[in-house]
């Protein structure tokens, strides 16, 4: 097991591949994770937003964690998402990762039925009570309807399973509150890949990324940068890849890092209902960008 006692940089959000019959793609999953680790990358996140957990029965959910627990093979952290707006399936998966042999788990707020500061903090409390392995809480507004507020997250901060949180708010004066007034051992990643480079500087330990699926290492060299004071190089990475990061989001996350994934020979862009492919006319703007980075090689 990886030690996550001093989790930081850049951990790839993984996207999930299937097959033309919307099986599992286990293979081209593992050469992912291992192009990943090649690449540099800090950390690796499977079964989360981007890995379309949601559409994953229990059995894939555990097989998908497996393969990325077997890739790794212990060279980088594995910190499985096991979120759901039902806390006992959110318990039930965090128990599956630990048997798949995760790191640490990525659990999400509760979407949808939109709970109170005090039910989100009770959901995180009976997450813990059923697993062992520490927990990164991920607070992201735009999909789950509701804010986890900066008091909400110092009361978390006081679990000990709780590492810290993927914060994906948007909204860098919170960033800045929860940063001014964490305890020490509270750790606080960026869930947006363009506030990433502001994020680290302000003080924040990681990124939890979608680009990186497709430029994992130049997401861990901008975030490596700044840790060791090389501001000019790091600012240069940002703005190099920011309208790739950008194009991410111009479409459902993860139609359009799966389509340059494609794009560069890494698996086939195929999702499962409702996620559907890409517009043309996106897919062209996808184009035109990894071409302009030269990232797709004949």
């Amino acid at each position: 097991m990886s030690n996550v006692d001093d989790l930081r940089g850049c951990g790839t959000a993984l996207v999930t591949p299937f097959q033309a019959d919307g099986s599992l793609d286990l293979a081209a999953y593992r050469r992912l994770v291992s192009w990943q680790i090649e690449e540099g990358i800090d950390f690796l996140v499977p079964c989360g937003t981007t890995g379309e957990s949601v559409t994953l029965d229990d059995e894939e959910y555990s097989a998908v964690v497996g393969a990325c627990v077997e890739a790794a093979a212990g060279a980088v952290a594995v910190v499985a998402g096991a979120g759901s707006n039902d806390t006992a399936k959110a318990a039930r998966l965090s128990r599956l990762a630990e048997a798949a042999g995760a790191d640490a788990l990525l659990s999400v707020s509760p979407y949808y039925n939109r709970p109170t500061q005090e039910g989100m903090v009770q959901h995180f409390q009976e997450i813990a009570r059923h697993t062992s392995l520490p927990m990164i809480v991920y607070n992201v507004p735009g999909r789950t309807g509701t804010n986890i507020l900066p008091d909400t997250q110092l009361r978390l901060a006081e679990l000990p399973s709780v590492l810290g949180v993927k914060e994906a708010s948007g909204s860098l004066a919170q960033i800045m509150e929860v940063l001014a007034r964490r305890p020490g051992r509270y750790r606080l990643y960026s869930g947006d890949d363009n506030l990433a480079f502001a994020f680290a500087a302000l003080g924040g330990e990681g990124l939890i990324s979608v680009a990186s699926n497709v430029i994992p290492g130049p997401m861990s060299r901008m975030l490596r940068r700044l840790r060791e004071g090389r501001l000019e190089e790091a600012r240069a990475l940002h703005y190099r890849y920011l309208d790739l990061m950008n194009l991410n989001f111009v479409e459902s996350n993860p139609i359009p890092v799966k389509y340059a994934l494609h794009r560069l020979g890494r698996l086939e862009h195929r999702y499962r209902l409702p996620l559907c492919p890409m517009s043309p006319a996106n897919q062209k703007r996808m184009d035109a960008e990894l071409d302009r980075l030269e990232l797709v090689t004949a």
